[in-house]
């Protein structure tokens, strides 16, 4: 495999997203999960290599507030569903017209809400998220607003702990974090339901951190629900999840 690329893309309203490319063939782009980024969600085990061998050119952003991608800290700069818009800038600046869109955790919800925007990918993958992670997203936004806010007194065994311990290990700006969080919001079920393209739902076995994945598949008008080995953290690191995901969108 060819070395991955970083360039810098312009939002629309300036802030700089890194975006990571390797690979030739259809455009695939891959959306990385909360307080991660590309390096650790897609290309560190393997992933990226897989879909770049199987004919994909991946595409893969670090998020806005993620990995080399700026993380401004004025609240104006995280409008209502700012990841959508971004995916969208993307999309846009490298004028892609046939692609596939895959995401975990929370970018499979960045993938879906999307995809409602008006977003029309072939197929998609919607990785390491459930129903309940997308119609209840508050919830979620909630526990992890919260780690964030103790992040300096949360011990082991807290809830928070490990949310607190991957965002050491990321190095996460905390005050761009939160504010990204609040601009997140839930995703109707009948909104869900008008998706039409055929979806992967995939999870890891012992996964269900964002709900049921199988509801989520079931609600969808072409879901199918898939698991690959793991934990919500495990199942990243496992080469399975980027072969399930090459052998889907290479059908």
């Amino acid at each position: 495999m060819q070395d991955v690329q970083c360039e810098f893309v312009p939002a629309r309203d300036g802030v700089k997203l890194a975006i990571h490319k390797v690979g030739g063939g259809r455009p695939l782009i891959l959306l990385h999960g909360l307080f991660s980024h590309a390096e650790m969600n897609w290309i560190r085990f393997g992933h990226a290599k897989i879909l770049a061998d199987a004919g994909f050119e991946v595409i893969m952003p670090d998020l806005r507030a993620h990995g080399k991608s700026e993380a401004p800290h004025d609240a104006s700069s995280y409008p209502q569903d700012v990841l959508v818009r971004d995916v969208e800038d993307v999309v846009a600046h490298f004028r892609i017209r046939d692609f596939d869109l895959a995401g975990f955790s929370l970018g499979a919800r960045t993938a879906a809400a999307a995809v409602i925007a008006g977003l029309s990918p072939r197929r998609m993958v919607l990785s390491g998220m459930g129903l309940e992670g997308l119609s209840g997203w508050h919830r979620r936004a909630e526990f992890f607003v919260d780690a964030i806010d103790r992040f300096d007194g949360v011990q082991r065994g807290d809830p928070a702990y490990f949310a607190v311990q991957f965002m050491k290990t990321t190095k996460v700006d905390r005050v761009a974090a939160r504010l990204l969080l609040m601009s997140v919001g839930d995703i109707k079920q009948d909104d869900l339901a008008r998706i039409d393209m055929p979806v992967l739902v995939l999870c890891g076995d012992k996964d269900r951190d964002n709900g049921s994945p199988e509801a989520l598949a079931n609600i969808l008008a072409d879901g199918r629900f898939a698991e690959v080995p793991g934990t919500h953290m495990s199942s990243v690191a496992d080469p399975a999840l980027g072969h399930a995901i090459a052998e889907f969108l290479s059908a």
